[in-house]
C-alpha cells in the first residue's frame, strides 16, 4: 500500500508540473486577442532595441532613400497571414532624426502623405497587397492600435485598402491620453474634376473638412497654413524629333522633310559645336533637368489668394532645387552600345592583335591567302562609294597649310606620334569608323591610300596635309616622317622640273629633241597598263636624272675651263667676307659661301649611317666617306665664292681645328698690312694639322676634285626621286603590325588630342584628369616603339586597358562640355554639378567591366543643388517654351507656368491647427506639446496632402480629434 500511495503520490506531482507547464490564460481566448498579442510582443522588442541596434541585426534600407530603413515580421491569424513592416529614420551617426526635412524628395510615400516620420505598415500577403473587406481592415487597425497602446507606442499604423492602383491608405495614431489621429489617403487616376485641378477648389475641399457643408466660403475666412511644391521637367531631347521622323515619313512635301531634317540636326545633335563631331555624335550625357520650386509656409485666408498663387510666376517662390537628369550611358561599361573614340580604339587594338598574321597588308584581302578567308566571314568591308569618300577627305587639298599645333596638349610630344592635323593622323582616325575597323577593313583602306600617294608622287601633285620644308620631327612616328620627306622630294621635284623646262628654250636642238622624246612617252604610258605604267614612270625619272647629271656635268666642264685663268675669274655664291680673314696666295678678304643645306633624313636613315659606322670601326676615313657629298658641296662652293683659295684656305673657314696657327690670332692684324708687300713672308702664320697633312687625305682629294659651283648651280644633295620612290616603297612593303602599332599610338594621341580641344571652362578636375590619360598612355604606348615586342599577349591587355581609361576620361570630358554649355553665365552652379559627379564617378574608373560593383553605375544620380536668385535666369533658360508638338496633350493647364512649362507634379499641403488650452483637456496638454509637430500653443487638427497634375490627383487627410 505504501508504495502504491507512493507511486500515486508521484503521478499526482507530474500532474500537476504538467498542468503548471500547460497553464492556458483564458483571457486570450480569441484568435484576435492571440494575434494582438503577437503585434505587441513584436513592437516591444522593436522598442526595446531601438534604431540603431535594429540597423545592426539586419535591418533593410529602403531604395532610394539614404536614411529610411525597414524590418519585417510575419503575423499569422486563423484565416489570414499578414507582415508587419516597421519604418524608421536614423541620421549619418546612427541617431534617429528629428523630422523629415523639407519636403525630402527620398521620403516615404506614406511619410509625404501624411507628415510621419517613423510608422508602422500592416498589409496581408497576397497577390494584390491590400484588404478589400472594409470590416477586416477596420479590425486589423483596431488590433494594431490596441497592441501600440499596450506597449505604450505613439506609433502611426496604416493599412493599405481598396484597389492597389488607388494607393489607398488608412491609419491612426494614439497621440496620448486624449488625443487620436485618423489618416486617410485615396487617388483619383482619371476624370479628375475640374474645380479640383485648380489651387481655389482644392482649397474649398480642405475647408470642408472642418465646417459646415452649408457655409458660403467666399463670404468667410478660414486661416489656412499653404505650402507648395512644384517640380518641372524639360522634355527629352529626341521626344520632339522622333515626332518630326514620324512627319517626314507620312508627309508628301519634300521641303517639309527639308526643313525638318535641319531642325533635327539643331535640335539632337548638341555636339555641334565640340570638336569630336566631326567624327561621330555622341548622346547627350545631361538627358534633361528636374526643377522644384518650393513656396515656403504662408497664411492664406481666402480663394482669391489662391487664385493670385495660381497666376504667380515659379521665379516668386522662396526656393529652387535643380537636379540634372543623367543618361544610363553614363553607367554602362559595356561598349557595344555607345560608339565613340574608346570603342573604335578598341577595335583597332584587337586589329592590332590580327596583324602579327601576315607579311603584308595586301595578304588580308588577297584571296590566295588563307587567313583573309577566315575573315571574310567575320567582317565587312563598305561599298566603293564610302572608301571613295574617305580618300577623297584625305587627299582633299586645302588652301593653306593646317595647324599642327591645333589641339596639343603639352604632354603630346612624349607620344611618338603625328600631329592630329597631318595626314597619317587623319588616315588613323577615318580609319576608326572605316567599317568596324577591323583588320580587312584597314588594308583596304591603307591599299587605297599608298596608291594615291603614289599618284601624288608621280604627277609631282603636292602631299595634302604635310609641310614641304623644314626638318624632320624624329619624336613623330616614322610613317609621319617618311610623308613629310616625300611631301618635300615633290616639292623639289616640281622645283627641278620647272627649271629644266626652262632650260628647253635655251638649249640647243638636241635638247629639245630629248624633251619631245620625253613628253611622246609620257603620253605613250597614259595608255598602257597599270604595271607597264609604272614601269615607264620610274624609267623617266632615271631619264630625268641623267639629262641633269650632264647638264650639271657640262656646267662643271665650263666652270673647270674658268677656273684655268684666274685672272678672269668671278666670284659668284658669296654670303660676304669673314671678319679680316685673308686668302693666303692673293691676300684678299676671305668670302662665306652660300652652301646646301644637309640632306634631310628620317629616323631610320639615321640609324643606317650609325650603323654603317659601327660596322668601320673608328677609322677617321669613314665620316669623310659618309659625308663626302656634303664635303665636295661645300668645297665647290667655297671655291665659286673664293676663286684663288687653296686648300689651306678652306680648312681655316671650314674646320679651324685643323689648322695649326704659329702666333696669337691678335698680331695678326698688326703684322698684316708690314707683311703684305713681302710675297717670302706671306703666309707663314700656320700650317695643317696632321690629320690633314698626311698623304692621300680624302679632304685634299675632294678639294682636287670639287669644281667651282656656288650651291644654285649644284647638284642638289637630297636626290627627291631616289628618296621618294624608297619612301614609297617602304610604305607599299611595310609590315602589317608595324604599320598597326604607329596607327594604335597616333590613334590615341589623336583622339585624345580631339577631347582636348573641348572648351570645359574652369573645372580642375577635368584638366588634371587628361593629364593623367596622358601619362597612362605614354607609359602603356612605349611599348609599340620598340622594334619587336617583348610579350605581345601583355602588351594587347594592357592597350585594352587604356581602352577602358579612355572611356572614362572620354564620359568625363561630354559631361564636363553639356554643363558647361548649360551653365555659361552660371559657372559656380556648373563647378558644383560637375564636382558632384565627379565625386560619384570617378571612385569607380578603375573598377573592369567584370566588376560587380560596376552595376551600381547604371544608376549613378548626383544631388540635387540649390539655384541662388541670380542663377534662376540661367536655369529659367533650360526650360525652352514647348513646340505644338510637345504640348498637343495638355488640354487644361494648372497654372504657375514656366516658360509654357506645366508642372509635372504639383504638391500641396493644407493644414489648420487648435489652441491646446482652448477647451482642450488639460491632461494632453503636455502630450500635444511633445508630439506635435507645432510645438507650443497649438496642435495640428486637419492636415490634407494633394499630390498629382490635371489628369492625376492623390488626397491624403489626416484629422486629430479628442476622443
Amino acid at each position: 500500500m505504501a508504495s502504491v500511495s507512493k507511486s500515486n503520490h508521484l503521478e499526482e506531482d507530474d500532474d500537476a508540473e504538467e498542468e503548471v507547464q500547460h497553464f492556458d490564460d483564458f483571457t486570450l481566448a480569441s484568435s484576435w486577442e492571440r494575434f494582438i498579442s503577437d503585434i505587441e510582443a513584436t513592437c516591444r522588442q522593436w522598442l526595446a532595441d531601438g534604431p540603431k541596434n535594429l540597423v545592426e541585426k539586419g535591418a533593410v534600407a529602403v531604395e532610394d532613400s539614404k536614411n529610411l530603413f525597414t524590418v519585417k515580421h510575419e503575423l499569422k491569424n486563423v484565416a489570414k497571414s499578414y507582415c508587419m513592416e516597421f519604418y524608421f529614420q536614423i541620421d549619418n551617426n546612427g541617431s534617429q532624426q528629428a523630422g523629415i526635412g523639407n519636403w525630402n524628395s527620398n521620403s516615404h510615400d506614406l511619410q509625404l502623405c501624411f507628415g510621419v516620420k517613423d510608422f508602422l505598415l500592416i498589409a496581408p500577403q497576397s497577390a494584390s497587397g491590400v484588404l478589400l473587406d472594409t470590416p477586416e481592415s477596420s479590425k486589423l487597425l483596431s488590433a494594431v492600435a490596441i497592441a501600440l497602446s499596450n506597449c505604450g507606442s505613439l506609433w502611426p499604423a496604416f493599412v493599405p485598402v481598396h484597389d492597389p492602383s488607388r494607393k489607398a491608405y488608412i491609419g491612426i495614431q494614439n497621440m496620448g491620453t486624449v488625443f487620436t489621429r485618423r489618416f486617410e489617403a485615396d487617388r483619383v487616376g482619371s476624370q479628375v474634376p475640374v474645380k479640383l485641378m485648380h489651387l481655389e477648389g482644392l482649397y474649398e475641399l480642405f475647408v470642408s473638412k472642418f465646417v459646415y457643408s452649408g457655409v458660403d466660403f467666399s463670404m468667410h475666412t478660414f486661416r489656412v497654413h499653404f505650402m507648395m511644391r512644384l517640380t518641372y521637367q524639360t522634355f527629352p531631347y529626341d521626344e520632339e524629333d522622333e515626332e518630326i521622323d514620324t512627319d517626314e515619313v507620312m508627309g508628301d512635301k519634300s521641303d517639309t522633310a527639308e526643313h525638318y531634317g535641319s531642325e533635327s540636326r539643331n535640335k539632337v545633335l548638341w555636339d555641334d559645336d565640340c570638336p569630336w563631331s566631326e567624327w561621330y555624335s555622341a548622346e547627350d550625357p545631361l538627358r534633361g533637368f528636374e526643377l522644384v520650386v518650393t513656396w515656403a509656409d504662408r497664411t492664406v485666408e481666402s480663394t482669391l489668394e489662391m487664385a493670385e498663387l495660381e497666376n504667380a510666376s515659379p521665379h516668386d517662390a522662396e526656393k529652387w532645387i535643380l537636379h540634372p537628369i543623367l543618361s544610363p550611358y553614363l553607367g554602362d561599361p559595356s561598349h557595344g552600345k555607345r560608339i565613340d573614340f574608346a570603342s573604335q580604339l578598341l577595335c583597332l587594338v584587337e586589329a592590332l592583335d590580327s596583324s602579327f598574321s601576315a607579311q603584308f597588308m595586301e595578304d588580308f584581302v588577297s584571296v590566295e591567302n588563307p587567313s583573309s578567308e577566315n575573315l571574310k566571314t567575320s567582317v565587312v568591308i563598305p561599298p566603293p562609294s564610302v572608301l571613295d569618300r574617305v580618300i577623297k577627305d584625305l587627299f582633299r587639298e586645302g588652301s593653306k597649310l593646317p595647324d599642327f599645333t591645333k589641339g596639343e596638349h603639352r604632354l603630346s610630344r612624349a607620344l611618338k606620334a603625328a600631329p592630329l592635323e597631318s595626314l597619317f593622323t587623319q588616315f588613323c582616325l577615318h580609319s576608326l569608323w572605316f567599317g568596324n575597323c577591323n583588320i580587312r577593313a584597314i588594308a583596304f583602306l591603307w591599299i587605297e591610300f599608298v596608291r594615291e600617294v603614289r599618284w601624288c608622287w608621280e604627277e609631282t601633285q603636292p602631299l595634302p596635309k604635310m609641310p614641304i620644308d623644314g626638318s624632320i620631327d624624329l619624336s613623330s612616328c616614322l610613317i609621319n616622317q617618311k610623308l613629310h620627306l616625300l611631301a618635300i622630294c615633290i616639292e623639289k621635284k616640281r622645283e627641278m622640273n620647272e627649271e629644266f623646262l626652262d632650260c628647253i628654250g635655251s638649249d640647243d636642238s638636241s635638247d629639245a629633241s630629248v624633251s619631245m622624246e620625253e613628253h611622246h612617252k609620257v603620253d605613250k604610258r597614259r595608255n598602257t597598263s597599270s604595271e607597264e605604267e609604272l614601269r615607264r614612270k620610274r624609267d623617266s625619272s632615271i631619264a630625268e636624272d641623267t639629262s641633269k647629271q650632264l647638264r650639271f656635268e657640262r656646267k662643271t666642264e665650263r666652270t673647270n675651263s674658268v677656273n684655268q685663268s684666274p685672272t678672269d675669274a668671278i666670284r659668284r655664291g658669296s654670303a660676304g667676307p669673314v671678319g679680316t680673314m685673308m686668302l693666303l696666295k692673293s691676300r684678299q678678304q676671305l668670302h662665306a659661301p652660300f652652301t646646301q643645306d644637309p640632306p634631310l633624313m628620317t629616323e631610320d636613315m639615321h640609324e643606317e649611317r650609325l650603323q654603317a659606322v659601327e660596322a668601320f670601326g673608328d677609322s677617321l676615313n669613314v665620316p669623310g666617306q659618309l659625308e663626302k657629298d656634303i664635303l665636295l658641296s661645300d668645297m665647290s662652293a667655297f671655291k665659286a665664292a673664293n676663286p684663288d683659295a687653296v686648300f689651306e684656305d678652306f680648312i681655316r673657314w671650314h674646320s679651324p681645328g685643323d689648322w695649326e696657327s704659329f702666333e696669337p690670332k691678335t698680331t695678326e692684324p698688326s703684322a698684316g698690312p708690314s707683311t703684305e708687300g713681302s710675297k717670302d713672308e706671306w703666309p707663314p702664320r700656320g700650317r695643317l694639322s696632321q690629320r690633314m697633312s698626311d698623304q692621300g687625305n680624302l679632304w685634299r682629294k675632294s678639294w682636287n676634285d670639287a669644281p667651282a659651283l656656288p650651291a644654285d648651280d649644284q647638284k642638289p644633295l637630297l636626290d627627291p626621286n631616289r628618296e621618294g620612290e624608297k619612301i614609297v616603297h617602304y610604305l607599299e612593303t611595310v609590315r602589317p603590325h608595324q604599320l598597326l602599332e604607329q596607327m594604335v599610338c597616333t590613334a590615341f594621341r589623336g583622339s585624345a588630342d580631339t577631347l582636348n580641344q573641348t572648351n570645359v571652362g574652369n573645372m580642375r578636375q577635368m584638366t588634371s584628369k587628361l593629364e593623367q590619360l596622358y601619362l597612362i598612355m605614354k607609359f602603356t604606348l612605349g611599348a609599340l616603339q620598340r622594334n619587336n615586342l617583348p610579350d605581345k599577349a601583355k602588351t594587347v591587355k594592357d592597350l585594352k586597358r587604356l581602352c577602358m581609361v579612355f572611356e572614362n576620361v572620354e564620359k568625363l570630358v561630354a559631361v564636363a562640355a553639356s554643363i558647361h554649355r548649360k551653365f555659361l553665365d552660371a559657372s559656380r552652379l556648373a563647378q558644383v554639378i560637375f564636382s558632384d559627379f565627379y565625386g560619384v564617378y570617378a571612385p569607380t574608373m578603375g573598377m573592369s567591366a567584370n566588376d560587380e560593383e560596376n552595376k551600381s553605375r547604371t544608376e549613378m544620380e548626383v544631388s540635387r543643388q540649390e539655384v541662388s536668385l541670380r542663377e534662376r535666369q540661367v536655369v529659367s533658360n533650360l526650360f525652352s517654351p514647348p513646340s505644338a508638338n510637345q504640348s498637343w496633350r495638355k488640354v487644361l493647364s494648372m497654372g504657375n507656368l514656366l516658360n509654357g512649362h506645366e508642372p509635372i507634379l504639383r504638391e500641396i499641403i493644407f493644414s489648420t491647427g487648435d489652441d491646446v488650452n482652448n477647451g482642450i483637456h488639460y491632461a494632453a496638454a503636455a502630450d500635444v506639446a511633445a508630439t506635435s509637430d507645432r510645438k507650443g500653443e497649438e496642435i495640428e487638427t486637419h492636415r490634407m496632402y494633394v499630390s498629382g497634375t490635371s489628369n492625376d490627383l492623390r488626397v491624403g487627410l489626416s484629422v486629430t480629434s479628442c476622443d
